[in-house]
């Protein structure tokens, strides 16, 4: 598990293919690994990756076929800058959101522009995505823990402050870029437990208005 809230900048060193799928080697800036250990979590990006090999600052680790699909870890080129967070401990503060590691797709920024000292993104997330995001709600975005200002169908508005511009690579973004997003871990099990039986359907379509009023949920 992780906070979103960015501990450094690395880059990536290295990428070498391995019979199908990618061993990253990801030079950790200032992020501190005395106290990390061989298979311990590092969110690269917002993808948790397990270290398989670790330098004084540097960690290797295995990017599966399934992640390089989901995620944009397998567009980097050597010398992209990462934004990197350890795992959390329980003395680890809580400053952003819950957040897993695990990807939910990738999104695409659509607009940027200036707003006083700060910046405003304006990203278009995948269609199946949509359902989970909300005005005001958390989303993770490269790994960074952010607030939702609004939605408009699938493109959401995101402000980012001085303070993250510094210090996450979201300084770097331009339209077109693409971006890791996971949505909030709990709009995810909620909708789970709402399918109740029904979630064991093979083709299983998710919440539906429906599925809503039958829980009492009401639209007016």
């Amino acid at each position: 598990m992780f906070t979103g809230i960015i501990q450094a900048i690395g880059h990536l060193e290295q990428s070498q293919p391995r019979s199908g799928d990618v061993r990253l080697t990801i030079n950790t800036g200032n992020l501190p690994l005395t106290g990390v250990a061989l298979g311990d979590s590092i969110a690269v990006n917002g993808v948790c990756l397990t270290a398989v090999t670790l330098g004084q600052r540097n960690f290797a680790a295995d990017v599966s076929r399934e992640t390089l699909t989901l995620t944009t870890l397998g567009s980097l080129s050597i010398g992209d800058r990462v934004n990197l967070e350890p795992a959390l401990t329980l003395a680890t503060p809580l400053g952003g959101h819950l957040v897993s590691g695990h990807v939910d797709g990738v999104g695409t920024v659509v607009e940027r522009h200036a707003d006083a000292r700060s910046w405003r993104l304006r990203i278009e997330a995948p269609a199946e995505l949509t359902r989970y995001i909300a005005p005001k709600g958390s989303i993770c975005v490269d790994g960074t823990s952010l607030t939702v200002n609004r939605i408009d169908g699938a493109v959401f508005e995101l402000n980012l402050v001085p303070h993250t511009v510094a210090h996450t690579i979201s300084g770097n973004y331009q339209v077109g870029s693409r971006v890791n997003l996971e949505v909030d871990l709990i709009a995810r099990y909620l909708e789970r437990l709402l399918l109740g039986d029904s979630a064991t359907a093979p083709s299983s379509v998710g919440i539906t208005r429906e599925l809503l009023a039958a829980h009492g949920f009401r639209a007016d």
